[in-house]
């Protein structure tokens, strides 16, 4: 059970980083209220929005990413992975500000047996930002396509889409085989050969295509962001093979969001409930507001 809450953070509201030693790391302060989704605690905020229109979220990175080494010389400047996407809402409106931020302080690990992160980062205007840290470097990508799973690198899922470069949308022409004529069973088999395991890269593909049918109004494009990412949905035990299941399983898909950034609304559903609920950012006095924390579901 990832205890996943939505927390209201409120402009004003400080918060200090964890470190390898304790909660003794950066201090940061919120410039802008913003809305987060959190996993595990209510300090490890994995998506959300500010009131600028800023969106933020983290990815699992298993294998590829490797954080600076924690030095306890530079503990002021130095802030937990799970921890970057509430100080860059409460900090950032624009891409270029996100990337001078990151560049001015050492992004770390609280566990170093636990799993890296990468993240993604996209502003009002649409674009997108991916952020790495290969080998103790940080990278940023540009994210024109707008798809990010987890492992292996963003620029390696790019290079693997071209393995699909026979994929289209529609449906195949009937065609002659030797003395047979072939022809679909039904519509759609232009994407005949999709991958439809659950692993990232096959996520990534599916991604890639499906998100390219997307409606162009705020709610038709919000209801199908959840259609699509039904798609996503990782049933319990998938992952496991018979009678190895653990009890808790944190792979099984517990809740999906979507975000318009426009007009600075978070919507999400759980795993326990199917509805769609939402919060909008327009809604709340981020000057007077309190900060709470609160379950997505409360059974």
């Amino acid at each position: 059970n990832l205890n996943s809450q939505y927390v209201i953070v409120p402009r004003g509201y400080s918060e200090q980083s964890f470190t390898p030693d304790g909660q003794n790391g950066m201090v940061f302060i919120a410039r802008y209220g913003y809305v987060g989704l959190a996993v595990e605690q209510k300090e490890f905020i994995a998506e959300g929005i500010n009131e600028a229109g800023l969106s933020a979220g983290l990815f699992y990175f298993p294998h590829y990413g490797e954080y600076e080494d924690y030095d306890k010389k530079v503990a002021d400047s130095s802030i937990s992975d799970f921890q970057l996407v509430s100080w860059i809402l409460g900090k950032c409106t624009t891409l270029e500000e996100v990337k001078e931020a990151v560049a001015n302080v050492h992004i770390i690990n609280i566990d170093s047996r636990a799993s890296t992160v990468h993240w993604r980062f996209a502003d009002q205007t649409g674009r997108q930002l991916v952020l790495e840290i290969i080998g103790k470097e940080t990278h940023f990508y540009e994210n024109n396509l707008g798809v990010l799973t987890n492992s292996p690198g963003f620029e390696w899922h790019l290079t693997n889409l071209n393995n699909y470069v026979n994929l289209y949308p529609g449906t195949a022409q009937t065609h002659g085989l030797g003395n047979l004529e072939l022809s679909s069973f039904g519509a759609g088999s232009g994407f005949l050969g999709l991958p439809g395991d659950v692993t990232p890269p096959s996520r990534f593909v599916r991604a890639a295509f499906y998100q390219a049918t997307q409606k162009s109004t705020v709610l038709e494009t919000v209801l199908q962001c959840f259609q699509i990412l039904n798609n996503f949905d990782i049933p319990i035990g998938i992952e496991f093979s018979e009678g190895k299941a653990p009890v808790d399983i944190p792979s099984a898909t517990q809740w999906t969001s979507a975000t318009d950034m426009r007009d600075r609304v978070i919507y999400f559903r759980t795993m326990y409930d199917s509805t769609i609920r939402s919060i909008d950012l327009r809604t709340i006095n981020f000057s007077i507001v309190s900060y709470h924390a609160e379950p997505m579901d409360n059974v």
